[in-house]
């Protein structure tokens, strides 16, 4: 009974690890598109861009 229970406690653990990387890799999906855009989006004074770094 005790081995079952941590095989069920393991499989919760491991299936929560991957879904918050997925979460992350959706995270970082999203940041690099905005990061695109930023690129290469121009401002309407000239060449400056819409962000300060």
């Amino acid at each position: 009974m005790g081995i079952i229970l941590a095989v069920l406690l393991l499989a919760l653990i491991l299936g929560g690890f991957g879904f918050a990387v997925h979460a992350l890799w959706v995270v970082a999906g999203i940041v690099l598109v905005v990061w695109l855009v930023g690129f290469l989006a121009r401002t309407a004074t000239g060449g400056g861009r819409w962000y300060r770094w």
